[in-house]
């Protein structure tokens, strides 16, 4: 993929699939290093699946015979350096405590480093297309971090929908001027 963005996007709707209520992600940079956390409390996968993921060859798309999400994320890690943690909990063995957490490394001064891309625009699209799942988003770089919890907005809201219009406007607007206040 041309950035790491459309990766996030890819690897939360995962998240969403796997039924998910609250999906985090977490962006944080320091020094050469950016580290991308994805996680949720969606059903887990089943060890044998967790073992198996990474392989293009296994998905749980009937559309097609490969998943590609994951093992790119991956590639893209390790073409710099870095590389990629899963953990996951199926609701199963853990039916209070479940879900996934995949986390990637990337080293940033390194050649084959993807850049982030429009991480707003992935964020804006999310929220839209999944309202009413709790999305937390956090960016922490050493010029400061940009926050978005749905969870406030939708206490401020009440009953107005967040895949409105003016509300995803809104989130985009708020995202950018945040950025713009860390010189990011």
């Amino acid at each position: 993929m041309k950035e790491l963005s459309l990766n996030i996007l890819d690897i939360a709707q995962n998240s969403v699939k796997a039924g998910a209520d609250t999906i985090r992600i977490t962006l944080t940079e320091a020094e050469n290093k950016l580290t991308i956390l994805v996680s949720d409390n969606g059903c887990g996968m089943k060890e044998d699946f967790l073992r198996n993921v990474q392989n293009p060859f296994t998905t749980t798309r009937t559309t097609r015979k490969v998943g590609l999400g994951i093992p790119l994320f991956k590639l893209a890690a390790q073409q710099t350096g870095g590389d990629i943690k899963l953990s996951s909990r199926h609701k199963d063995e853990f039916p209070d405590n479940h879900g996934t957490e995949i986390e990637a490394v990337f080293f940033t001064d390194h050649l084959d480093f993807t850049p982030l891309g429009d991480i707003i625009s992935t964020i804006t699209v999310l929220i839209q297309g999944q309202p009413h799942i709790r999305w937390i988003f956090s960016h922490t770089t050493e010029k400061g971090q940009i926050n978005l919890d749905t969870a406030e907005l939708k206490e401020v809201l009440g009953d107005v929908p967040l895949d409105t219009f003016e509300v995803i406007s809104w989130i985009g607007d708020y995202l950018k001027e945040q950025y713009n206040e860390i010189g990011y």
